[in-house]
């Protein structure tokens, strides 16, 4: 294996930033009472853990008592998606078809139950269109959730848009923000959004955190019963020194976002340019624009993924697919289905995403390796229509 290492899967998980590690220490070690106790130890937590709160809600343009902890993007989106609806009449959901299946999922357990979803199409850069929107709205919709960045081809939804038309009807509306926090403006205000997921690992927190926030008059039932944590809605003692890094993280994201941004969309340019120049019949998957700054996604024809990471890995570039061939699936990824791509050319996908670590020399060795890992997987490959004859 090749002795350099370099990490491009910022969009599965970041390392802990060492500021952020430096602030949660205590939290194991000196300030470890229970934020529910009510001695001096206790006080100390409590205090730790309302001042996370307000850093998250200053990264939202929220107030403190609006933002919820939870373990994770996961758990917030099922919050958010099953326990809003108990309190709601209607029994009509308004997803998107290029979803995380942590809202997939949910919308489907939620079918089960009784409820009818809409799942919207897609263009051919995935991206949801808000008279789609408008027009699948019945009156028993209940629930609008759309993301606001794709986890996997990065393209940023008009969130706002969608937000005013869902507030105009009088409409819940969700948005999945796991790939937005830290990498694009976020504003719970401007997007009209009655509760937004967000977790800790995406930008630079410690895995296993994370946040729904939920707009002050929405009513949302339990996620936990047995105790009177988050005002009584998420029984369970709190992950102190996790959500302590949550905190500091997203306080550290948002006053550095300007300078991260211009700097990740120069680097992400420039390795998409070099990957399109370099290598051929290749495709960029997702808007070329209107994307996250630190994503890169390409469809490389004739190769298989799987093989494709593999090559990557020997080469010390950690990276991803957009197949779930990983995970033991033989189907390809639902986004580049959803944007229209056959399955062969699904099948080939990568996705390169870049963080705060990555240097302009990782890039030009990416750009430099790809293509001959690329040439000699297709010399190999059945898939490639010259090697059609040789079998």
């Amino acid at each position: 294996m090749n002795e350099r290492r370099i990490y491009m899967d910022n969009a599965a998980t970041t390392a802990t930033r060492p500021e952020v590690l430096e602030a949660m220490l205590p939290y194991f070690t000196q300030h470890y009472g229970n934020p529910s106790s009510i001695h001096a130890f206790g006080r100390d937590a409590r205090r730790a853990l309302e001042n996370a709160r307000k850093q998250v809600a200053a990264a939202l343009n929220c107030e403190p008592r609006e933002v919820y902890f939870t373990a994770g993007g996961s758990e917030s989106d099922n919050w958010a998606i099953r326990c809003a609806l108990q309190n709601k009449q209607g029994k009509h959901i308004i997803t998107s078809a290029i979803e995380h299946h942590a809202v997939l999922h949910t919308c489907e357990y939620m079918e089960k139950q009784g409820y009818e979803v809409t799942y919207l199409p897609v263009d051919e850069y995935g991206i949801v269109s808000v008279e789609d929107v408008k027009n699948a709205i019945r009156p028993d919709t209940a629930l609008i959730s759309i993301m606001a960045a794709n986890n996997e081809i990065g393209t940023i939804q008009p969130i706002a848009e969608i937000g005013k038309i869902a507030r105009e009807a009088g409409i819940l509306f969700h948005t999945d923000a796991v790939q937005a926090i830290g990498t694009i403006p976020v504003d719970v205000k401007e997007w009209n959004v009655d509760m937004l997921s967000l977790s800790g690992h995406k930008f630079h927190a410690p895995k296993g955190v994370g946040a729904l926030y939920i707009r002050k008059g929405i009513r949302i039932s339990n996620l936990i019963y047995g105790g009177a944590q988050e005002r009584g809605l998420r029984a369970g003692t709190e992950n102190l020194p996790g959500i302590v890094g949550l905190g500091k993280a997203i306080e550290l994201a948002v006053a550095e976002l300007p300078e991260y941004a211009e700097r990740m969309t120069r680097l992400r340019d420039k390795l998409i340019d070099g990957i399109l120049s370099g290598i051929s019949d290749v495709q960029l998957n997702g808007h070329r624009t209107q994307r996250l700054p630190g994503n890169v996604n390409v469809s490389v024809r004739y190769v298989e993924g799987e093989a494709l990471l593999m090559r990557l890995d020997l080469a010390g570039i950690a990276a991803s697919s957009g197949s779930a061939c990983t995970s033991g699936s033989l189907d390809p990824s639902h986004v580049l289905l959803a944007i229209g791509l056959p399955h062969e050319i699904a099948h080939g996908s990568l996705r390169l995403s870049l963080g705060s670590e990555t240097t302009e020399e990782d890039v030009d060795y990416v750009i430099e390796t790809l293509p001959n890992i690329v040439n000699t997987l297709r010399a190999m490959s059945p898939l490639n229509a010259e090697n059609l004859f040789a079998f």
